[in-house]
């Protein structure tokens, strides 16, 4: 038996691991050593061998009925359609830039779950994602660069990407309440593994991958953390829930991605940076909130 609490501290540590997926693509695909086809199938094959592994080891019970649509869903989501838009944007688009758009993310995931779930959050937890929401994107825009010449190819990918994650965020939360969280990203990995390793396959012949340590562990941690164990922690925050509530603690994602892209990329830090950091914080800090008013309790497999 769960406080709503502990949903906020496990996806706490899902963005956490998540942060740090933009600037390892953008190391793993920039030098175009690799292909973004093949770095964005790949971590899901080694992923998806990970999760074979596990489901096998614990002899879980297969998904029944319309659970294997909804995993399709899942997959669609988060294994291809999130890491493959991804990786082509940033073969020209920066970390910072890439923020910018990945910083709605919270807010399409909140609006997916309402839609999904019909939760019905107080006006006040809409108008502080709202406030968040803008926030994030101001304050990503004046690391990345800022959009004022228009929306790019690159933008129009991280839209995709944008959407693609929020419908898997939202259907894996539900999910994870009937099969477990971990349990949910290995069977949607397993599920699209046979498309991914064509897809691995299509683009090692196009391009056979080649690149430095750097590179190679960058997609390393594509696969292991990105792609998996992250999603063990923030499938576990959101089906804890309330989901609407949980997603809004990825408001604080800009942040911390942008400050590994400033330690890894050598992306400029400001004072700017820093008090736009501290705005956004504090926003997903109110919106949440604004659903700790009653404690309730789940149970959580």
């Amino acid at each position: 038996m769960l406080s709503p609490r502990a949903g906020l501290w496990w996806g706490l540590l899902g963005v956490a691991a998540f942060s740090l997926t933009v600037p390892m693509t953008r190391v793993a695909v920039e030098s175009g050593a690799m292909s973004p086809l093949f770095v964005g199938s790949a971590r899901a094959v080694v992923a998806a061998l990970l999760a074979a592994v596990a489901l096998a080891a614990t002899r879980q019970r297969l998904p029944r009925g319309s659970q294997w649509f909804r995993l399709a869903l899942v997959a669609g989501g988060v294994v291809i359609g999130f890491p493959l838009l991804t990786s082509f944007a940033l073969t020209t688009a920066s970390a910072g830039h890439s923020a910018v758009v990945i910083a709605l993310l919270p807010a399409a995931t909140a609006v997916t779950a309402v839609l999904r779930t019909r939760e019905r959050p107080p006006a006040v937890f809409w108008t502080m994602a709202a406030v968040g929401a803008v926030a994030a994107v101001g304050f990503a825009s004046v690391q990345g660069g800022g959009t004022g010449t228009g929306l790019v190819w690159s933008d129009l990918l991280l839209f995709g990407a944008v959407v693609a994650a929020a419908i898997g965020y939202a259907e894996g939360g539900l999910l994870a309440r009937e099969l477990g969280a971990w349990q949910t990203v290995s069977w949607a990995l397993v599920l699209s593994a046979p498309l991914m390793i064509v897809l691995a396959g299509v683009g090692a012949a196009q391009q056979p991958p080649s690149g430095t340590p750097a590179e190679w562990g960058a997609l390393a941690y594509l696969a292991v953390v990105s792609m998996y164990l992250g999603f063990f922690a923030w499938y576990r925050g959101l089906a804890i829930g309330p989901m609407a509530r949980v997603s809004q603690v990825q408001l604080t994602q800009p942040v911390m991605t942008i400050g590994w892209a400033a330690l890894l990329l050598g992306e400029q830090l400001t004072w700017p940076t820093v008090l736009g950091g501290l705005a956004v914080i504090l926003c997903a800090a109110v919106a949440v909130r604004a659903r700790l008013g009653r404690t309730t309790t789940v149970l959580v497999r």
